[in-house]
């Protein structure tokens, strides 16, 4: 599928995150063995190093505004790719990790606490973000009177939502939006001109009780999700006010 999404925005992501229970192995041999799979499927995946943090990671050259990357945690692996052609791109690495993580890292059916798949769509602005979000998603609710006090100026408008999919909640979406102005900014008035707008979609599976999970085909039901959110709820109502919002303002 082309990636319609990405021309909406200034930087658009897809992410995996495979969330385990049991620690993972953080052996030189297991970890390194694991990463040059990666890299022999995907040789543009090439930098290899360690973070402050202990997390590992396979990126490859950021210095175009496309590029994947693979990182382990100590309880998750993650999998994305920035501003894709196609969502092919994200989606062919990392189905090749989901693939790999039972065999090379031994993750099993009884580790997988959880599977994400998370669409992010991040606005330029420079100016306060709290604003925008309030004006876009706020305009008619009952917080936007708060705004209607004397003096009175958005400083943490950052709304979250969590909704099931589906009867037994084990299939679950996030929708969020993270604002970054700082209280000093709005005092200031002095913005910083490279931080975005983030707008995150989250579909979420849960391990059922007694379900043997089956990664790839959970994956594969999650992206459709995904897709299917982006299409008739996502674009609709949060992405396109907050750009009108945006534009009204430039």
């Amino acid at each position: 599928m082309v990636n319609s999404f990405g021309s909406l925005c200034d930087e658009f992501f897809v992410e995996l995150l495979v969330n385990t229970e049991l620690d993972l192995p953080g052996e030189r041999d297991t970890v390194l063995n694991f990463f040059e799979r990666i890299e022999k499927q995907f040789p543009t995946l090439s930098y290899f190093h360690r973070r402050d943090n202990g997390e590992f990671c396979l990126e490859e050259d950021r210095e175009g505004d496309k590029y994947r990357w693979v990182s382990m945690e100590v309880d998750r692996i993650a999998a994305g790719c920035a501003n894709p052609g196609e969502l092919e791109d994200a989606y062919g690495l990392q189905r090749a990790v989901l693939e790999l993580a039972p065999y090379m890292l031994g993750v099993s059916h009884l580790d997988v606490e959880s599977l994400d798949v998370t669409f992010t769509m991040d606005f330029d602005y420079q100016g306060n973000h709290d604003e925008i979000v309030a004006e876009a998603l706020f305009g008619t609710s009952a917080f936007s009177s708060l705004l209607d006090m004397s003096g009175a100026r958005p400083l943490s408008f950052s709304p979250t939502a969590i909704v099931s999919l589906g009867d037994d909640c084990y299939t679950q979406a996030r929708v969020a939006v993270e604002p970054r102005t700082t209280v000093y900014e709005v005092r200031s008035r002095k913005y910083k001109p490279d931080e975005p707008i983030s707008l995150y979609l989250t579909v979420r599976r849960y391990q059922r009780p007694g379900e043997k999970l089956n990664m790839l085909k959970s994956f594969r039901e999650q992206c459709r999700l995904a897709e299917d959110l982006m299409v008739g709820r996502i674009i609709p109502n949060f992405a396109n006010p907050l750009i009108n919002a945006i534009a009204q303002r430039r």
